[in-house]
This record gives C-alpha cells, structure tokens and sequence, in this order.
C-alpha cells in the first residue's frame, strides 16, 4: 500500500465534497435518460421521421409491413451515428487522458467537455419532426456521445479524490445511484410539464404545448432544452467544491500519435507486469458496451415492438431508474463486502437471462415491464462496481491515464452491440430481434469477466 493510500485510509472525506462529486451523475441524467435513452432517440427512431406518404398508409396498424420496416430503417441510421462517435472516442481518449495527468486541469477538462455536451442537448431543439432532419438529430446524438465520454474520464478519475479505499465501493454507488434518482426527478418534471396529455388534444403538459408532428413536437423539444439547463446547473459544485489534483512536471503535452505511443507503452506493461488488469479492461469494455445498448435501444424497443407510447415510455423510464437506482445503492453497499468482481458477475448473469426473456416474450406488454425493469436493476451495479475496481488499483497521479484508458477499451469495441443490433433488425426487419445483439454482447463480457482474479494488486 503506497503512503498515499494509508494517509487517505486515516482523512476522512468531507461529505460536502462527495456530494458535490455525485451531484454531476445526478445532472448527468438529463443525457443519459432524457436523451440516450428515452425521449431524444426514441422521438428520431419515431413515426415523425418516416415518409409521411408510408405512415398514411399505415394509419392506425403500428405492425404495418412497411411502417416496420421504415423505423427499423431509422434504428439503423442512429446506431450508425453511435457507431461512428464510438470510433471517434476510441481515438481521441488517449489524448485527453494523457493531458489530464498531472497538468492540475482535470476540472477544466471536465467543465469544457461538459459544456460541449450541453450545447448539443440544446441544439436538439432545432431536430423539427421532419424526416429530413433524422441525420442531423442522430449526428448531435453522436456528438452529445462524445464529449460526454471525455467528461467522464476525467469524472471518473476525480472518484479516489472523494473516497478512501474502504468506501470507494459506496461512494462509487452513491453516485451512480443519485444519476438514477435525478433521473426519475426530471422524466417526471418533463412529463407533468411538456410530455403527458391532459385531455386536450395536439397540446401537451400543465404549459400545453403542441405535440405530434403536426404541432412540430414542441413537447420533446423544449423538454431537451430544459434537460440541458438542469445538467449544466448540476455540473458546478464538483467544479467549486472538489479541488484540482496537484500539478506536477512528470509529462508534457504531446500529439496523438505520441499519445498512443504512451498508450501502446502503458499497455505493454500491463501485459508483461499485470495482465489481470488488462483481461479486465478487455471484459469491461465488452460488457460495457452491450450496457449502454440496453439503455440506448431499450426505450426504441419498447416504443416499437411493445407499442409504448411516448407518454408510457416515459413512465417505464421512471419505473427504470427507479429500479436501477435501488439496486446501484446496494451493489455499492456490497461492492465494499462482497468485492466488486462478485457484483460484476452476478448482474451480468442476471441481464443475460433478462435480455433473453425480453425476445422469448414475443410482444406481450406486461412481461415486458417484468423482465424490462429487470434488466434496469442489473446494469447500474456493474457501472459503479466497474469503476471502482479500477480506481482501487489505479496509483495516484495516473486516474486520467488509466481512465483515459478504461474509455479507449471500452469505446474500442463500441460498435459490437450498435453493429449487432442493426445485423439482426436488418437481416429480420424486425426491431425486436435487436436484442439478440444486445445479449450476445453482453454474454461475451460475461465469459472474458470470469477468469478475472476478485483481487488484484496495484497497478506499476
């Protein structure tokens, strides 16, 4: 154990400065909910962006061949648009990484790639329900990606500034699980506000705007406005309250390809000194990225194979991250117990078998919300536990690197469930049938996470 782990054993954290922390995951739920998962990409994989000639046609059958076939189409154009911004991410993370280490700028980084999220969000509101603004809607879907990536590295490295090795389990949790809490806060105050009808017809919420693709969607609209506000609000008391790292003189800036040189380097050593860390890396970065698919094509799912409408999917999105929440505050109390391997393994478990079902259920609406809300419990726990293992081995001084790294692997193999969920809905023409990408995926991350020791030593 270095000194620095044994002084931060013994100095307890104040609670302002890990609040402060966790109130960024509670503003991050105006992207990762509102956005990601379900109202923005549900509103570009809606009838609003099909030829209007089609969805005529179509009238009031929701499995109209061609109307199918069309949104299937428009799933395909947004999982591309992530596709790419995964590529993009993979690319670009060393770089950030790097830089972030030792220039004492951690939450400089933070707040500028923070704002350039919020400045995507807020574009969104020009996204008019016409279908030749579904590529727009997708490329700023992409961008919000990207730079919310790069947030969260340096997010990320700042959780061993708010914890000690004993509570970084919880603290881990505690963040995650106050994401999903601001996120069931806002769906509800966009519902009541903009999204639910009231019995008036074409007008929605108490400040009655119009809705539909008639009334230009205003509803979804001025909602992701409102999401941008409250994450930038949110974003400033980590960038008041949480210090910046102290500068040292151990790395100068340097360009890309001398930053995948040190990335190659960092690998390297991994590989001859540490290899457990490196299989993890290789596992999380499967298994992560079937977790974001679960969130970013479960609202589509619903909307367009169970028939949700945006009024429902919302409630389930509620429903979602209440679950989540609940079972992020637990695995982050038993990450500190049971290790965080355990945590890891048995909710990965638990969403294969939950994705599965999903399919097995054909289109059957209430078991849907079963096993749906069952795979919201499952993928919280594995996003708080995977960062806290890594930050348990992560020396002082490296968190931007090796998170910088943790984005690069992960972000490396972005497009297996995007690829695989638009495979399986292209070769079927159906939506549902995306799931079984998803799955597999996540299987995947399962079996690499097996041979992972529970405890591993710090990283050289």
């Amino acid at each position: 154990m270095t000194a620095a782990q044994t002084l931060a054993d013994s100095t307890p954290i104040p609670r302002r400065r890990v609040v402060s922390w966790a109130l960024w995951d509670w503003g991050s739920a105006a992207f990762n909910a509102v956005v990601t998962s379900f109202v923005f990409s549900t509103y570009l994989a809606s009838g609003a962006f099909v030829d209007p000639a089609i969805v005529a046609a179509a009238g009031d059958d929701t499995r109209n061949p061609a109307l199918v076939l069309a949104k299937a189409e428009n799933a395909t154009v947004i999982s591309t648009a992530l596709t790419i911004a995964g590529v993009l991410i993979a690319l670009l993370a060393p770089v950030l990484g790097q830089r972030s280490d030792g220039s004492g700028r951690r939450k400089l980084w933070l707040a500028i790639n923070t704002g350039l999220v919020v400045l995507a969000m807020a574009a969104m509101v020009l996204v008019a329900p016409v279908p030749g603004y579904l590529v727009f809607g997708a490329a700023l879907l992409a961008a919000g990606n990207i730079f919310f990536e790069f947030a969260s590295v340096n997010y990320n490295a700042m959780l061993v500034q708010v914890s000690t090795p004993r509570t970084i389990g919880k603290v881990s949790g505690f963040g995650w699980g106050l994401g999903y809490v601001g996120g069931i806060v806002l769906l509800l105050l966009l519902l009541v506000a903009f999204l639910q009808s009231f019995g008036v017809e074409g007008r929605g919420g108490l400040f009655g705007v119009a809705t539909g693709t008639a009334g230009g969607a205003w509803d979804v609209r001025l909602s992701i406005v409102v999401a941008a506000v409250w994450f930038a609000v949110f974003a400033v008391p980590v960038l008041l309250s949480v210090p910046e790292p102290p500068a040292t003189a151990a790395r100068a800036r340097v360009g890309l390809w001398r930053s995948y040189r040190l990335l190659g380097s960092t690998i390297a050593k991994l590989w001859r000194s540490n290899r457990q860390v490196l299989l993890f890396l290789v596992a999380s970065a499967v298994f992560r990225d079937g977790l974001a698919a679960v969130f970013t094509f479960g609202a589509i799912i619903a909307a367009q194979v169970f028939g949700f409408s945006p009024s429902m999917v919302i409630y389930f999105a509620v429903g979602a991250n209440l679950v989540a929440g609940i079972g992020t505050f637990v695995g982050g109390w038993l990450d500190d117990r049971l290790g965080a391997k355990t945590i890891i393994v048995g909710s990965l478990v638990g969403l294969v078998v939950a994705a599965f079902a999903v399919l097995a259920i054909g289109t059957a609406t209430n078991l849907f919300w079963v096993f749906g809300l069952a795979l919201a419990l499952f993928v919280g726990p594995i996003q708080s536990a995977s960062r806290s293992f890594l930050a348990r081995v992560t020396p002082p001084g490296r968190e931007g690197e090796i998170f910088g790294l943790y984005a690069t692997t992960g972000r490396a193999v972005s497009f297996l469930a995007p690829g695989l969920f638009t495979l399986f809905v292209s070769v079927t023409g159906d939506t549902r049938f995306g799931i079984v990408g998803i799955a597999l995926v996540l299987l995947a991350g399962l079996v690499l996470m097996l041979p992972v020791k529970a405890v591993q030593r710090t990283i050289d």
